[in-house]
């Protein structure tokens, strides 16, 4: 990919995707991401649908 689609694709895509990131307690973290392993879920998924029930989608 040549360095200018390169940057186009990353400008486009700041565009429309967002970063939400925090910290919480590895001890949380990990028991969160068994359970998601478990279920087959990724924790992009499981977040998008928590936000999903909070704003009312």
């Amino acid at each position: 990919m040549p360095p200018e689609s390169r940057a186009d694709y990353f400008k486009k895509r700041r565009e429309t995707i967002g970063q939400f990131s925090v910290s919480v307690p590895r001890a949380k973290l990990d028991a969160l991401t068994e359970v998601l392993k478990e279920k087959g879920q990724t924790k992009t998924q499981w977040l998008n649908e928590k936000i999903d029930e909070e704003i009312g989608k």
